[in-house]
Parts: structure tokens; C-alpha cells; sequence
């Protein structure tokens, strides 16, 4: 008979007995997802000001600028991430502080923070897959894009990214965990092999428009203007592609550390990787802001308006 869903819980954080010896990784902690928990609602919700500020032209023009589905797709991992430090991460810190003060939470207080954390990890892990074949499809589909990727269709697709998050979070209560783990590990395997598989598809397409330049050395205008829409849309997909490496870079640790207990037992040193495993995860959230910002142009230029004015506005306030 499997274990349930309490006692796969309960092996996987400290017992009474490990509180003392695991004290200064809990104040490090602390002191670190504080931080993180700070930057990462401001640092996103900058960044949900700034995508629905950034202009989508007319469907006919609409790759010049922010196409609005990727803009939908984005704003639905941005409050991802938002959800992440105002819920997931005090969540966290609040453990820390009953684990430094010697107190053991309890299972329902495990079952949850699992059950928050579930609702915003699968939230964001859906969304990473979804921009990402967004941008696989703008490419491969190229003109036919915007008749198929409509944005009434993809907001379909962000309403079922969270009802799908929430299905996979509340699954516990009413099914076994061997099940449930069963089924996360595959959704999250075919996930990423899926992912990857676009990027290695998108990453050909690239090659091929190098070559493309290279065949037409004197372009009509109107095959001039196809190239420079198909150089953004790939612009926009190397972009996501730097968010799907960091999210594959912060969450295969936790992801490896949440099988530590099955495959080593509940070892010491298991669960003291496993309690920096989720901060790594929480910086993803922090992160990706930055890189919107960095690989996207308008959302960049958006982002320092708003600080400029702020900037402005507090100089007249002082003054």
C-alpha cells in the first residue's frame, strides 16, 4: 500500500529532532526569500504595467510591434510570478521562522503551502510551454498566424493554463499520490520534451532565414518587409527561449530534490538541498521580469517610461 499524502509530506521537511542542527540554513534562507519575496511583486508588477502599455497595432501590422497574444500570454505568467511573492513565498518564510523557533507546522499546514505552491508552479509551467509554442507557431505558421492564433483563442488558453493549475493542485485530496505523482511526472516530461522540441524546430527555422538573406541579395519591397516581420517574430522567440532556459535551470533541482526521499530516504543532507531548492525556484519569478526587459524591446522601452515617470513624479512631489 503507498504512503499518503501526510507522510510523503511530512519526510520531506524537518523533523523536531533536525530543527537545531538545520538553524543557520533557515535564518540564510530567510533573510534571502525576504529579499527575493520584495523584488519579485515589484519587479512583476512593473513589468504587467509596462506589456498592457506596450501598443498592438491593427492585426495587419501586428507583428511591428507587441503582438496581443503573446502579450496575453505573457501577462498570465507575469501574475504567475506575482502570485508566487505575495502568496507562495511569505507562505514559505512563515515555515522558516516556525521551523528557527523549533516548531513543527503539521500536516495541514504542509498540505496547504503544497497546495499554493502547486496552484502558481503549474500556472507558470503551463504558461512556459504555451508562449513557447505561441512563438513556434508564428513562425511556422508565418502568414497564417493571425488567422488561427486569434487572441479570443489564446485567452481560452490562459483561462484553461489556471483552471488546469487548479485541477493539479486540488488533486491530492481526492487522489492517491502515487497517482498524482504519476501524472505530474509525465505532464511535466512530455512538457519539456515538447519545448525543447520547438526550440530545436525554431532554432532551424533561424538557420534557414540566415540562408534566405543570403539567396536574396537585392529583396523586392514586399519580400523586405516579410523578412523584417519573420526577424522579429524569431527576435520574440529567442526571448522566450531565455525564459524557458532559466525556468529549466531553477526548477530541476527542486524537481530532483522531490525524489531525493524516495531514492536516498529522509537523509539530512537530502532535506537541507531540498529547503534551498524552492528559493531557487522563487528567483525564477524574479527573473524573468528582468528578462523580458532585456530580450524585448518594447516592453523595455515601456518599463523605462514608467520608472521615468515615477521619477518625475516624485521630483514634483519633493519640490
Amino acid at each position: 500500500m503507498g504512503k499518503s499524502f501526510c507522510e510523503v509530506l511530512l519526510q520531506c521537511y524537518p523533523t523536531t529532532s533536525e530543527f537545531e542542527d538545520l538553524r543557520s540554513t533557515y535564518v540564510a534562507d530567510f533573510v534571502f526569500n525576504s529579499f527575493l519575496c520584495y523584488t519579485t511583486i515589484m519587479l512583476n508588477i512593473v513589468t504587467i504595467h509596462a506589456i498592457r502599455k506596450t501598443p498592438s497595432l491593427p492585426r495587419t501590422l501586428e507583428t511591428s510591434l507587441l503582438p496581443k497574444t503573446l502579450k496575453a500570454l505573457l501577462l498570465s505568467l507575469a501574475v504567475s510570478d506575482v502570485g508566487v511573492g505575495l502568496f507562495v513565498q511569505p507562505f514559505y518564510i512563515t515555515l522558516q521562522v516556525k521551523w528557527a523557533q523549533e516548531n513543527s507546522p503539521g500536516c495541514n499546514t504542509y498540505k496547504a503551502f503544497f497546495l499554493v505552491n502547486r496552484l502558481f508552479s503549474m500556472a507558470s509551467f503551463f504558461g512556459v510551454v504555451a508562449v513557447s509554442v505561441d512563438r513556434f507557431l508564428a513562425i511556422y505558421l508565418h502568414l497564417r498566424y493571425q488567422e488561427l492564433v486569434t487572441h479570443k483563442r489564446v485567452v481560452a488558453v490562459v483561462i484553461s493554463i489556471w483552471v488546469l493549475g487548479a485541477f493539479f493542485s486540488l488533486m491530492p485530496l481526492w487522489v492517491s499520490f502515487d497517482i498524482r505523482n504519476l501524472l505530474s511526472v509525465v505532464l511535466r516530461v512530455v512538457g519539456l520534451i515538447l519545448t525543447t522540441l520547438v526550440y530545436i524546430r525554431i532554432y532551424l527555422a533561424v538557420r534557414f532565414h540566415k540562408n534566405q538573406i543570403q539567396v536574396l541579395q537585392v529583396p523586392q519591397v514586399a519580400q523586405a518587409g516579410e523578412l523584417a516581420n519573420f526577424t522579429k517574430r524569431i527576435k520574440s522567440a529567442v526571448g522566450v527561449f531565455y525564459v524557458y532556459l532559466v525556468y529549466l535551470v531553477c526548477y530541476l533541482p527542486l524537481m530532483i530534490s522531490v525524489k531525493g526521499p524516495e531514492i536516498f530516504g529522509p537523509s539530512f543532507a537530502v532535506k537541507k538541498f531540498l529547503l534551498f531548492s524552492p528559493s531557487l525556484v522563487y528567483l525564477n519569478s524574479s527573473l524573468n521580469p528582468v528578462i523580458y526587459c532585456w530580450k524585448m524591446r518594447h516592453i523595455r522601452h515601456a518599463v523605462m517610461d514608467i520608472l521615468r515617470n515615477l521619477s518625475r513624479h516624485r521630483n514634483r512631489t519633493s519640490h
